[in-house]
């Protein structure tokens, strides 16, 4: 128990925050998963199921 204790602490105490690479490596996965993410919905299928989303909830608006 008290080896669990003193890894708790030790994690809880270590660096703030996060250096100039683990910033680098993180914006590359957001950019990768924003890219992923585009491709999916810019894909006809998924492009074809929003659009009939939106123009169904805009007539169920509008009557």
């Amino acid at each position: 128990m008290r080896n669990l204790i003193r890894r708790l602490q030790a994690a809880l105490t270590g660096d703030d925050g996060m250096s100039t690479a683990e910033y680098a490596v993180g914006t590359l996965a957001a950019v990768a998963f924003a890219t992923t993410l585009y491709a999916v919905v810019t894909s006809g299928s998924v492009e074809e199921a929003l659009t009939e989303l939106v123009r169904r909830a805009l007539q169920g608006a509008g009557a």
